[in-house]
Order: structure tokens, then sequence, then C-alpha cells
């Protein structure tokens, strides 16, 4: 391929996007679904870009499907041109809503309490709340996706984010209505040494070590149990009596079910609930919001 032919060459951002795809999910069907498109037409569409390219960018006789040596070298760039074709879209939208005044705030799933719900009241920018995951809760600001997001720490700082304390609150742990716990006003941290805990692969190592409290003030490990990705899992996972949680206090008020007790430790410090912007950013909800912030810590005792 020449030099004019590369300028000419015009790469559409949805078959890059099919490519990686595929070759991340090593599968046409299984791309397809993450693609909401059939498996006959996404080959077809990497039938197209091969024919851009003029060659053969994914070996279809591998078990899983494979990049062919032109495909690993067109790899990176195509993770390159998507992260930049996304950025550019989340700049673009981030500088429409500041320009609309709409403040875009972020919560995980049993992230906000009822202190950060009230604080909203007092928010006169137009408001769009966005649930995020919980290994998102950091870098869905610093993307831009959101322009802020209510936190739980500990989370590894990225660079050009700051962190500001919301609220504070008890730590509890949930258990089955039918556990020898449930109807005890409280319980230590060392009681709950022999219980199996929740498990997740969808946060941080030491986010998942702090709301497991791994290891134990004893020196033991947590006994882990079943994977969790949602609060919604949790609450299901605890409900049917398949292992034990430990998390904040307020969420007893967002996520009741009647299988399902909270109950007060004792030992173990509280937990809290942080404000993440990007240092120095601008947007007149996010200057907003932090005010509001800062007026709750100089009123608060």
């Amino acid at each position: 391929m020449s030099y004019d032919d590369a300028v000419r060459l015009d790469l559409g951002i949805r078959a890059l996007h099919a490519f990686v795809t595929v070759i991340d999910e090593g599968h046409f069907a299984r791309a397809a679904l993450r693609l909401f498109v059939t498996a006959p037409a996404l080959s077809q569409q990497i039938r197209r870009l091969e024919q851009q390219v003029g060659m053969k960018l994914i070996d279809r006789e591998a078990h899983p499907v494979r990049p062919t040596a032109a495909g690993e070298a067109l790899l990176p760039h195509a993770h390159r041109l998507l992260r930049e074709a996304q950025q550019t879209a989340l700049d673009l939208a981030r500088f429409t809503r500041r320009q609309d005044r709409v403040l875009r705030l972020g919560f995980i799933n049993g992230g906000p309490n009822s202190l950060t719900t009230s604080l909203l009241a007092q928010i006169q920018s137009p408001l769009e709340l966005v649930q995020l995951q919980w290994h998102e809760q950091l870098s869905e600001v610093a993307s831009g996706a959101v322009d802020a997001a209510f936190v739980r720490p500990p989370l590894p700082l990225l660079d050009g984010l700051t962190l500001e304390k919301v609220a504070v609150e008890p730590r509890v742990v949930m258990v089955h209505r039918g556990h020898r716990f449930a109807e005890l006003p409280s319980v230590s941290i060392d009681d709950l040494d022999d219980e199996v805990h929740v498990s997740t692969d969808r946060a941080a190592p030491e986010w998942i070590s702090y709301w497991a409290v791994d290891p134990r003030p004893s020196g033991r490990p947590v006994k882990w149990g079943p994977p969790v990705r949602t609060m919604d899992e949790q609450l299901q996972t605890v409900a049917a009596g398949l292992a034990t949680a430990i998390t904040a206090a307020s969420l007893a008020d967002y996520h009741s079910n009647p299988e399902v007790a909270y109950v007060p430790i004792e030992g173990i410090d509280p937990c809290s609930v942080e404000l993440c912007t990007r240092t120095g950013d601008d947007h007149p909800g996010v200057l907003e919001l932090r005010r509001v912030v800062a007026d709750l810590q100089q009123t608060a005792p």
C-alpha cells in the first residue's frame, strides 16, 4: 500500500469497533451479541474492512478466532483510534453540558445516603444522574463521562481528580433473616471471622479488601463466597443465605428485603461518601456542587 493509498483509506470507527470486539470475544456470535447485530452481518462488516485494507485481518479457522499478522499490526492502532474517538465524543458532550449548565452526576448503587440526596435538592443546575459500576467510580469522572460522582472510598486516586468528604457513617453486616446474628443489636468484627463473605472482581483490590475487612483484625483471611457485581446481586445472594456482606449502614434504608437483616458492627472504622470531581473544573454545576459540599462541612458538628 502506497502513502497516497494510505491517505485515502477511510477506516470507519464502526468497522474498527467490530474488529476489536471480535478479537476480544474470540467468537463472531458472541461479538455480534455485544454489538446488537447478527453474526452474518458482523462477518460481512469485517470482510468489507479486509477489502479496504487489502489484507486478511482475522483467522476464521482458529478456535477461538484470532488476528492474522496484519490484524495484530492493526489492533493497537484500532484501540488508539477508538479511545480517541470516545474521548472526542466525551469532550464535545461535556462542552455542551457546560454551555447548558447540565451537571451529569455519577453514583454507584449503594453510594448515596440521605445526606447526599438532600444535597441535590440544593443544586440549581439541571441534573442528569448516571449509575456507575463499582469499578467506574473514578474513571468515569476522569474521562469526562460524568462531571462529578459520589463515591465510596478507599479508591486509588487518579491524577487530576479531587476528593472531598461529604458524610461518614457506620458499617453493618448484611445477613439472612434466619442467621444467628439477625436479631442481635450488634456484632464484633471478630464474630464474623467464620462467616462467608461475598466476593467480586469488579473493583480495585484495596476497595474489595476494605469492605470485606480482609484480613480481619485477628489476622485471619476472609472466607470468600459467591461473586457479585451489583448491589442487587449482593442483596439477593445474602437473601438466599449464601453469604454475608459488610456495607454502609444507610443501605438498609435504600435496599430493604424481608429476608435480609442489617446488623451494626463493632471494632471497625466507619465508612464515608466523598465527592469526586476533576481538579480545576469550571463547569458551573460542578462549582455549585462544591460550594454546597463546602457549606455542609462548615456547618457540620
